[in-house]
């Protein structure tokens, strides 16, 4: 007996989980409680083709092979895919996830990764999943990095281990919310630091809450393929338009 999905299902119970979308507490459908209610199912905007072959930002039609940004860069990643396009429901979801500690949207943020990106992750075949890391004192002041536990419910989903420590923030950034495009890249130049066992990885998985011109996930492949790893893919819960602002 699964002991702990036992009393999982019991604390739902008495503690319904709210949607992470709104904040009520989700309901059923067809004696099942769902993770996201149908109101915000028909308010938030999936991810859907055609999509930038390289960061898997929608595009206008199926002959528009990369979006403006990557057709304007050459990124250190080698692709990557997204569940959501940025959008004010999402921004407020994600804004409840990492300041007002709703940890438990988690384990939902995974499943809809799982469902929505599972096909292209498992075709990418990663050896481990590389969360994006926060600096010391911001983990110190938050209690948590969100992309460690999105990317350690994703690992219980799809049976690939999770490496915490194949990358470390080495400097405290100014928040990316804050930066344009160019600024961005120069904020993070020499902020990770590798692992001294990351080198044991062909391919890697970088998980991230959100994408907007890709200079986290660049700056964290750079680091990494300099280290040994010849692939490095990522996958975030939400893609915006790089001039956008976000959180």
């Amino acid at each position: 007996m699964d002991y702990k999905k036992v009393l999982r299902e019991a604390v739902n119970a008495v503690l319904p989980p709210a949607c992470p979308m709104c904040g009520r507490p989700a309901p059923f459908a067809g004696g099942i409680r769902v993770d996201i209610c149908p109101d915000c199912m028909r308010t938030v905007s999936y991810v859907g083709e055609p999509v930038c072959l390289k960061c898997g930002k929608p595009v206008e039609n199926d002959e528009t092979q990369y979006c403006s940004d990557c057709s304007k860069k050459a990124h250190v990643y080698d692709q990557a895919c997204a569940v959501y396009e940025y959008s004010k429901c999402i921004k407020d979801s994600i804004y409840r996830f990492k300041y007002h500690n709703k940890r438990e949207y988690a384990g939902i943020y995974a499943k809809q990764i799982a469902d929505k990106c599972g096909s292209m992750i498992h075709a990418w075949a990663p050896d481990a999943l590389i969360p994006v890391p926060i600096h010391s004192s911001r983990l110190k002041e938050r209690g948590f990095n969100q992309a460690e536990l999105i990317a350690g419910e994703l690992e219980q989903l799809m049976g690939i281990p999770m490496d915490c420590e194949a990358l470390v923030r080495v400097v405290k950034t100014v928040p990316m919310k804050e930066l344009d495009n160019a600024h961005r890249v120069k904020n993070l130049q020499n902020a990770f630091q590798a692992g001294e066992k990351v080198v044991r990885y062909s391919k890697v998985l970088i998980v991230d809450d959100i994408y907007t011109t890709g200079a986290t996930f660049d700056a964290c492949a750079a680091v990494l393929k300099h280290a040994g790893v010849q692939e490095v893919y990522g996958v975030s819960l939400c893609i915006g338009d790089g001039l956008w602002k976000i959180i």
